[in-house]
């Protein structure tokens, strides 16, 4: 599983580069007004197409094939093949390919790429998680490095917040923090920081969707980490209805988490 979901990201990602490396490219509203470009759906095409010839068996559930958001099951693919849109558009280059296969409601598995940062996430065959550095080739894997989540100085923290989606309420929960440190990052990049120990806390006050998070999270989570909802650190669970995300505290353990 982990040998296509690799493949196929970084193929992608590759293809998206193109798109991106260009002088223009086609940006259209979707029907919640939010951008949709040709390189997500281009992206969206091979992916979806490879996941399907490999796991005929799984459904499939992507940002960019709304019929796919109706379906119910207790282990499926979750894809979100750019996320961080508005990044890409603005060209800063913090937009992932995102892959994910959750089971009973965990997401046990997951690769995040980042193409324009040359950095790619991904759980290994036993679901710990595991960093690659390049040059990327999709058939041959590269060296990597095991990722592990930092320990945290709760009167010095590293914080992450969204570059994108950041506001009063998500400043007003960080400043209950000791904080030595906030940065802004897009997309599924944020899992990863934490996951890697340049982040120690990731809060997001704001609707996300399960595929925007489910790859990020099991990379989280094969380093160690945790994710919980923001209202009562409950676990985070997945196959939700529709899909939508509550809000929630990617983390990690030894952060002593505020209330809400």
């Amino acid at each position: 599983m982990m040998r296509v979901f690799r493949a196929a990201a970084l193929e992608a990602g590759e293809r998206i580069l193109q798109i991106y490396e260009a002088d223009d490219f086609a940006v259209k509203a979707k029907s919640d007004q939010s951008p949709v470009t040709e390189a997500d759906e281009a992206a969206d095409a091979l992916i979806s197409a490879r996941l399907r010839a490999e796991f005929p068996d799984l459904p499939l559930v992507t940002e960019e094939q709304a019929a796919s958001h109706d379906l119910s099951a207790d282990s499926f693919l979750i894809v979100d093949p750019l996320d961080g849109t508005k990044e890409f558009i603005q060209r800063r280059g913090d937009f992932t390919v995102n892959i994910a296969w959750v089971d009973k409601g965990v997401p046990l598995r997951g690769v995040v790429y980042a193409p324009a940062k040359g950095r790619l996430f991904y759980t290994d065959a036993d679901g710990t998680s595991v960093e690659e550095t390049g040059p990327f080739d999709p058939q041959i894997p590269g060296p990597v490095t095991p990722i592990r989540v930092g320990r945290p100085d709760n009167a010095a923290l590293m914080v992450v917040a969204s570059k994108s989606h950041r506001d009063a309420a998500t400043d007003d929960y960080i400043s209950r923090y000791g904080v030595a440190d906030l940065k802004s990052a897009g997309s599924s990049l944020k899992f990863c920081l934490v996951a890697t120990g340049e982040a120690d806390l990731y809060p997001r006050l704001g609707r996300t969707m399960e595929w925007d998070t489910a790859a990020g999270d099991a990379v989280l989570r094969g380093a160690g980490g945790r994710m919980v909802r923001f209202e009562d650190h409950q676990p985070f669970v997945y196959g939700k209805p529709g899909f939508g995300n509550g809000f929630f505290i990617a983390f990690a353990p030894g952060v002593e988490l505020k209330p809400a």
